[in-house]
């Protein structure tokens, strides 16, 4: 049986798809890019031009010549951060109570942090 390193809980990330995010541990420390997709059950993020992985492909009739295809691979959500483009910083999340709801919030500058993707 193989155990994973870490345990994560289901269901609780600190980033959201289409967040702006900064990779702040790994082989591509210190990338930029928005969040493409979030795994919950795995706690894991895909990060646009990041953690670039190469696939070997067979021949299919989507792709009839096959061959090496790189993408971006999911990496934990623990080695990204937030990134806030007002300061320009990583920051943590603050919720913040208004007419409208919750609202996510930048820590350090206060700027509220775009909830549409």
């Amino acid at each position: 049986m193989a155990a994973t390193k870490h345990k994560v809980q289901p269901n609780k990330l600190h980033v959201k798809k289409g967040d702006y995010v900064m990779v702040i541990s790994g082989k591509d420390a210190g990338k930029k890019g928005k969040v493409i997709e979030v795994i919950p059950k795995k706690g894991r993020v895909v990060v646009e031009k990041a953690n670039i992985v190469k696939r070997h492909t067979k021949p299919s009739q989507a792709m009839p010549q096959g061959g090496i295809v790189s993408k971006e691979a999911p990496m934990a959500s623990s080695n990204v951060m937030l990134y806030c483009q007002e300061c320009n910083s990583v920051t943590r999340v603050s919720v913040k109570l208004t007419d409208n709801g919750k609202v996510r919030v930048c820590k350090h500058c206060g700027v509220n942090l775009p909830d549409k993707h």
